[in-house]
């Protein structure tokens, strides 16, 4: 999964589609995602010290990674992510439709490092 926290997503399926929010929390294992503002559920609480006064919170439930797209901070449209690798060996996450670099994603490597 090449979606990092901070990244700004949308959704494509479900309920919330169409809307937009900042990745909060990833959990690899099940290939789920947290979005801010994103597939919201009431749940109820018992009263206790940490909430003294209960009731019903709203709270951002998981959502499935295969239902979001990364948006493209150049263009704002939604696009798949890519990896490459540089000319010094150094591996890059980058925005398929416009070729924007989003940071490197592993050190260099003098295996990859391309040959003069």
């Amino acid at each position: 999964m090449l979606i990092r926290e901070n990244d700004e997503v949308v959704v494509i399926r479900g309920v919330d589609k169409g809307k937009r929010g900042k990745v909060l929390k990833i959990d690899r294992v099940d290939g789920k995602l947290i979005v801010e503002g994103i597939n919201k559920v009431l749940k109820h609480v018992r009263r206790s010290q940490k909430n003294p006064q209960g009731g019903r919170l709203s709270k951002e439930m998981p959502i499935d990674a295969s239902n979001v797209m990364f948006v493209d901070p150049k263009t704002g449209q939604r696009t798949r992510l890519g990896v490459r690798f540089l000319a010094d060996g150094s591996k890059e996450r980058f925005a398929k439709k416009s070729g924007v670099s989003l940071g490197a994603i592993a050190p260099a490597k003098a295996t990859y490092a391309k040959k003069a």
